[in-house]
């Protein structure tokens, strides 16, 4: 029904489940620096907290708040700073 996933040490750690809407996460990420990648496309909405985000073939980090979201595609790579605990949820499609 539910997988739970950790990775970074227990730093980041995800539910994954699935409805009619589609596929998704809701996850907690601690303070700290992280490296992602995707295997399918995928919207992620910070819930509560603070992502700052530097996209693939990007120089410049990006500041994503309570609330907002960005899209990543699939097979990208993207690095994460994390300053407060954060929760976010990420659609996949």
């Amino acid at each position: 029904m539910f997988d739970v996933n950790e990775y970074f040490e227990g730093k980041v750690k995800s539910i994954a489940y699935q409805n009619e809407s589609g596929q998704y996460t809701v996850g907690v990420m601690a303070q700290g620096d992280y490296e992602f990648g995707t295997s399918s496309n995928e919207e992620m909405t910070v819930v509560e907290g603070k992502l700052t985000i530097l996209f693939e073939n990007e120089t410049e980090w990006k500041i994503f708040d309570k609330g907002t979201s960005f899209n990543v595609s699939k097979g990208d790579k993207f690095k994460v700073k994390v300053e407060e605990p954060t929760s976010y949820l990420c659609r996949y499609y």
